[in-house]
Formats: structure tokens, C-alpha cells, sequence
């Protein structure tokens, strides 16, 4: 991590990151400062025109119930019926019942938001029009909104939304009630009231345009700070009661327990509406512009990081390759020259290396050629002496001489020995066939099956198929010779037996030698299957005594010939246990049988001293 670190590469890197996201944090900073900044005076806009329009909404809306209001008490008729009330006259009373109803309906019937019109007159008389039967509350004389209306000097009082109907007790609908005195105008007296109720959705919809957001709460509250309507299910009023009053219509924004509220008085009405909203939902916009940002900012990073990586990379990368070819050198591998394209000093430090190196390489030439030439006269002068040919021949002419003689068996032997020594004599190839491996395997079991004088048994079992399978050269051989050696020749109790058999799958063909012999104990197995697992670290290993006598030598050669020819999935597996035996198990990639369903090739062995 320290040499990382204080590699050209790395600094460079980092110093440019590093300015890079400076800039890049200073540039988000002011930025998002400024669009803060101007969101807020755009919210503190937007509010008091939103509040104006509900203003100049309720304005309207108020006019026109108050025009509606006049019109019906301003009717002649209605008010000399009222002034004049007939006495014990059913007739008259009926006409005038009549009159009163046709005016009212007349009021009823030029709105459509309008639930019910109802006249009250002081001596107890009740006139009611709207869209189904009226049930009167007896006691409505004794309520709140009557003793207001009687106490009004003229003027229209506005009572507010309710749930249901103030009067009627068979309306359940939501209303928004007002009324005013009603007087004759001769005597200047009151003689009753009037009363409406409309359906509030007007109020509502004038509310709901204050909403700055999807939380946001409109109140409506009277003068003396209750509320007469609101868009929430549930408020605090005297939290509501203490926030400042609008005074003239001026819109009033401020901002109170993280929230922002807004509030302006209806001209027509001693009313007050009020926007309350979070501060979560006029953050909208900011949190976008911050998301904004963050994706901007991560997208410009990664930009500023390759162009980091690229810039870092042309001044470190050629001496880094440098380095890395000096590295080969000291091994000694020289691949070539080195071709850099870079600054003017590199180059030429690069072009004085080539130079070296070449001179290195063709005086490392000059003496391997003076060596090979220095062996090949060696080996010349071995062969010369030894010639395998010769060797044949003598072996040959034993066994003839022997045959001659009758001594079967022990020319039989000889003749094993020549057969062997011919096959393990030449390595032109280093492939051969199953079926080689097991005529050399048969060759040299005779020897071993004769020296052990009838103490071994052997049973060779490969199918017809697998004959032609492609091994490396010598591959049962060292195996079996183990197997004899370790396992079965220390056996003094029992008599030892040798199988050689094949199992095969869809991809691959297991070679495996059994033996009944000592078996290895657990730490030595576990070494063993180490050192084929990997056979290339063995190459010092196999100089130590304990793995020769353990058989590690043709073993791991035997691994590293089977993995070089076939892959490393491939190769030889240890099975044993103590004084029972062991299994080697050769792995190999099944190839296509080169005949169909032929006969299994098997050979027994067995001879008993």
C-alpha cells in the first residue's frame, strides 16, 4: 500500500482528483445556494398570489350569497305578508303560505348550490323551501346561530360550514350557512330571520387553491379566532388562534415551527384564511435540484477519474513497462526489445536499455551454444559405448539359449526384461495407448510376479473401448511399481493382489490400480495428495529424502505429464488406509471409443511362490 502510494501514477491521480472535485464541490455549493435563494422569493410570490386569488374567490362567492339574500328580503310581498299576518283566516293564511313559498323558491331555484331557504318569523311561523320535506328543529329558537342572526343590526351574518343542516333534521348533507334579520321597513321593526343553506364545495374548492402542497392545511377562522371551516382532519386552534392577524387584506407570510404559513382577511367577511404547509413539501423542488446535483456531481467524478487515470497513466505507464521488463532480465528471460512512445528522457533511457539487454542476450547465446555443444559430445560418447541395440540383442540371444535349454520360465523373464528395457528405451514420442501401457504393465508384472514367487496376484480388467485412450508414456508403470514396492512386498501375513480396471462417465475415463498391501498412513497421504495437487511446487521438494522414499518422484513427474497433456482437471488421486490398501485413481478425458460394444480385455495373474 506504502509503495502504491508513492508511485508516480498514484500521485498524479490524486492531485488531479483531488482539484477536480474541489472545483466541482465549490461550483455545487454556489450554485445550489443561489437556486435556495431564488426558490424561496419564487414560494414567498407564489403564496401571496395564491392567497390573493382565494381572497378575490371568496370575495366573489360571499357578493353573490349576499345579492341573493337582499333579493329575497327586498321582495315587497314577502315583507307586507310578514308585517301584516293575517288573524284566525285560514284562507289568507294559506294564500299568503303560498306567496311566501313561491318567493322563496323563486331564490332556490337561481342557484344550484343552495340546500334549503328558510323564514322565521317572530310570532313562530316557519316557511321552508328546498329539494325534500323539512323537519324544523323545535328548539331552534334556544341555538347559538339564531340568537346571532336576531342580534344583527341588518348585516349578513356568515355562520360557517357544517356537517350537517343547523335546522333541518333530516338533512345529513354538509352546508355552508348564513343569514340576516329581516325587518319591516315601516315601522322599522324586526319581524323575523332568514336563513340559507348552501353546499359548501364553493368554500372548499376556494380553500384548496391555497394549497402549496400535498400537506398542506387551509383554515378558515372567524374574527373571534375559531375555525368556520379547513381542509384538515385535525388542528391545534390555539396554536392557530396565536399566529399573527392580516390587517387591510395585506397578505402576511411567515415561516413558524418549520412551516410555512400564510394568511390573509376577507374584505367581505370578518374572516381569516390561512395556508399552513411544511416545509418537507416546499422542499420538493430543492430536493430535486440536490438529486440533481448528486447525479451531476457522481457523473462529473467518474469523468474526473478516468481523465485522472488517462493523464496519470501516459507519464507512469512507460516506465512502468520498463520496469517490468527489467524484472524479466533479472530472471532471465529476454523476450526482445522494449518499444515505448513517450517523453524525450524515457526515451532515450528505454532505447540505452534495449542496447544492454541485447548485448546481454547474445552473450547468454554465445555460451549456452558453447554448453550444448559441450553436452551433445558427452551424450555422443555415452551412446557410443551403450548401445541400446546391443543391449537387445544380448537379452534376445539369453532367452534363445535359455528356450533351448528348457528353462522356461526364467526365459520368459529375460524376454519381459528385453521388452521392457525396448519400451522405456525410446521417448521419440512421449504419447502412447492404453493398450501399450498395458502390454508394458504385463511385462513388467512377469518379472515382479516370478521374483515374488506366487505371493501376488494380479487382475487387469480395461474395456475393449478405452484401449486406444492417448496416455503419456510411462504412466501405469510408476503406479504399480509403488504399489509393489510400498505396499505389497512388506506383506508377510497375507497374500498380496494387484486390479487394474477402468470406470468411465460421459466426459471423463478413470484408470484406477488397487492394492491390498500396508496401505499409508494419514500424514503421509496427505502430503502426497498436496504434492499432486501442486505438482509445479514440488520441483525442490523432491530433493528431501522422506518424499523419495514415499514415491513422490514418479508420481508428481507422472502429474505434471498428465496435466501438461491434458489440463489441470486431470491427473492422479491417493486413496489408501492403513494396512488395507491403497487406490490410485489416473483421470483422464474420455475420447469417442474407437469400437462399438466390444469385449472387455482382461488378463490374470496368478502365481503363488
Amino acid at each position: 500500500m506504502s509503495r502504491g502510494f508513492h508511485s508516480i501514477q498514484y500521485r498524479l491521480f490524486v492531485l488531479f482528483l483531488i482539484s477536480m472535485a474541489a472545483i466541482l464541490l465549490i461550483v455545487s455549493i454556489l450554485y445550489y445556494n443561489r437556486t435556495t435563494v431564488q426558490f424561496h422569493e419564487k414560494v414567498s410570490g407564489l403564496s401571496k398570489q395564491n392567497v390573493s386569488q382565494t381572497v378575490g374567490l371568496f370575495d366573489l362567492l360571499l357578493k353573490g350569497y349576499d345579492s341573493l339574500s337582499k333579493s329575497v328580503i327586498g321582495n315587497n310581498d314577502l315583507a307586507r305578508i310578514l308585517s301584516n299576518p293575517s288573524v284566525d283566516s285560514p284562507a289568507v293564511d294559506y294564500f299568503n303560505e303560498r306567496n311566501i313559498t313561491n318567493i322563496l323558491g323563486a331564490a332556490f331555484l337561481s342557484q344550484e348550490d343552495i340546500i334549503g331557504i328558510h323564514v322565521l318569523t317572530d310570532k313562530g311561523k316557519v316557511y321552508n323551501y328546498g329539494n325534500y320535506a323539512n323537519v324544523v328543529d323545535p328548539n331552534y329558537a334556544k341555538t347559538d346561530w339564531y340568537k346571532k342572526i336576531k342580534a344583527s343590526s341588518g348585516s349578513m351574518v356568515w355562520l360557517g360550514v357544517f356537517e350537517h343542516s343547523i335546522i333541518d333534521q333530516v338533512e345529513d348533507r354538509s352546508v355552508f350557512a348564513f343569514g340576516r334579520p329581516i325587518y319591516d321597513l315601516n315601522n322599522h321593526k324586526q319581524v323575523g330571520i332568514e336563513l340559507f343553506e348552501t353546499s359548501p364545495r364553493a368554500i372548499i374548492a376556494a380553500m384548496e387553491n391555497l394549497k402549496l402542497g400535498a400537506h398542506s392545511q387551509v383554515f378558515l377562522m372567524s374574527g373571534e379566532g375559531k375555525v368556520i371551516s379547513t381542509t384538515s382532519i385535525t388542528w391545534d386552534e390555539p396554536w392557530l388562534a396565536s399566529l399573527e392577524r392580516p390587517i387591510d387584506g395585506i397578505p402576511v407570510v411567515m415561516e413558524k415551527d418549520d412551516q410555512l404559513i400564510v394568511s390573509s382577511k376577507l374584505p367581505y367577511a370578518d374572516w381569516t384564511v390561512l395556508s399552513v404547509t411544511p416545509d418537507k413539501d416546499l422542499n420538493v423542488e430543492l430536493a430535486e435540484t440536490q438529486r440533481f446535483l448528486l447525479l451531476v456531481g457522481a457523473a462529473l467524478v467518474l469523468v474526473a477519474t478516468l481523465i485522472a487515470t488517462i493523464f496519470s497513466r501516459t507519464i507512469s505507464s512507460p516506465l512502468k513497462r520498463l520496469i517490468s521488463e527489467m524484472k524479466q532480465v533479472e530472471i532471465g528471460n529476454f523476450r526482445g526489445s522494449l518499444n515505448v512512445t513517450s517523453y524525450q528522457e524515457i526515451n532515450i533511457l528505454v532505447a540505452s536499455f534495449n542496447q544492454m539487454v541485447n548485448q546481454i542476450a547474445e552473450l547468454i547465446e554465445r555460451v549456452k551454444i558453447s554448453s550444448v555443444s559441450e553436452k551433445n559430445a558427452e551424450l555422443k560418447a555415452l551412446q557410443s559405448q551403450v548401445n541400446p541395440h546391443f543391449l537387445y540383442n544380448t537379452l534376445d540371444m539369453i532367452y534363445w539359449m535359455l528356450d533351448e535349454k528348457g528353462h522356461d520360465r526364467l526365459g520368459e523373464v529375460v524376454l519381459s526384461l528385453s521388452r521392457l528395457f525396448r519400451y522405456s528405451s525410446y521417448w521419440d514420442e512421449n504419447a502412447v495407448s492404453l493398450r501399450e501401457e498395458i502390454e508394458q504393465t504385463e511385462h513388467y508384472l512377469t518379472i515382479i510376479v516370478t521374483r515374488l514367487e506366487g505371493r501376488l496376484t494380479v487382475d487387469i480388467d480395461v474395456g475393449e473401448p478405452w484401449l486406444n485412450i492417448p496416455l503419456p508414456k510411462m504412466t501405469l508403470q510408476p503406479i504399480i511399481e509403488n504399489a509393489v514396492k510400498y505396499g505389497l512386498e512388506p506383506l508377510v501375513d497375507r497374500c498380496g493382489s494387484l486390479r487394474v480396471y477402468t470406470e468411465a462417465d460421459e466426459r471423463q475415463l478413470r484408470i484406477i490400480v488397487q492394492d491390498n498391501g500396508a496401505g499409508i498412513d494419514e500424514a503421509a497421504l496427505t502430503r502426497l495428495n498436496a504434492s499432486l495437487l501442486n505438482p509445479e511446487d514440488e520441483a525442490e521438494r523432491e530433493e528431501h529424502e522422506e518424499v523419495r522414499h514415499e514415491g513422490g518422484i514418479g508420481l508428481v513427474n507422472l502429474q505434471r505429464r498428465i496435466r501438461h497433456m491434458y489440463g489441470e482437471a486431470y491427473g492422479v488421486e491417493l486413496r489408501s488406509v492403513l494396512n488395507e490398501g491403497t487406490t490410485a485413481i489416473i483421470t483422464v478425458p474420455l475420447l469417442p471409443p474407437t469400437k462399438e460394444g466390444g469385449n472387455a480385455h482382461g488378463s490374470e495373474y496368478s502365481h503363488r511362490g
